[in-house]
């Protein structure tokens, strides 16, 4: 028996949908499903888009019809394998590992180490064009903000922040702990897609140098 998500369903407009459902990883589970009906022909939607704990529909054919058959939604409580993982090159030097280490109580290389051990998902994107908010480490390895955040974070620095790892695509103010800095290319308008990470995908970091 499939577990099932109990959402709220509410109406946006003429024809969207935004879904609330009571986790991050219900809403992961949710965006797959619908991603999979649609591929299957079995929901008539234009976009679906991921957020920390919501799905919303844009472009619904049938809003109400859809809202009910959202309502008995059931969804598999385990996530698809959706292709090969993203592997993102990364020097865990970034200028809070220390106190990243500190507050998971291990040794810097040991946050390293377990940093690219994980495989990542990504929930959802925003903050910036080709940023993505992956999950993947136990909820024991959730960090806080910086208290002060910087005014200027540089490009390819990736950090983590609450039970997300993100890698900056551009230099931007931040409050996130920074680990590591990657040469990865994460928005590229001159390529298609120009995001390298995208809702579902996996991701690995590899880390470069000993870890």
């Amino acid at each position: 028996m499939l577990p099932k998500i109990v959402p709220r369903v509410l109406p946006v407009g003429d024809d969207a949908l935004l879904v609330e459902v009571s986790s991050g990883d219900a809403a992961q589970a949710l965006h797959a499903e619908l991603l999979r009906r649609r591929a299957e022909g079995l929901l008539a939607v234009r976009e679906i888009v991921p957020a920390a704990r919501t799905v919303l529909l844009d472009g619904v054919a049938e809003p109400a019809r859809t809202a009910r058959q959202l309502a008995a939604l059931e969804v598999p409580s385990t996530l698809p394998a959706t292709g090969a993982a993203v592997e993102i090159p990364v020097r865990y030097d970034g200028p809070d590992l220390a106190d990243v280490a500190a507050h998971w109580g291990v040794a810097e290389r040991e946050v390293a180490r377990l940093h690219a051990a994980t495989e990542f998902r990504v929930a959802f994107c925003g903050f910036a064009p080709g940023f993505g908010y992956l999950t993947g480490l136990p909820a024991r390895y959730d960090v806080p903000r910086r208290t002060t955040p910087r005014t200027a974070v540089p490009a390819g620095a990736v950090a983590l922040a609450g039970p997300y790892t993100g890698v900056y695509p551009r230099s931007s103010p931040g409050g996130w702990q920074l680990i590591g800095t990657t040469d990865a290319v994460l928005w590229d308008h001159a390529r298609t897609p120009a995001a390298l990470l995208s809702p579902g995908t996996r991701v690995r970091f590899v880390a470069v140098g000993a870890v």
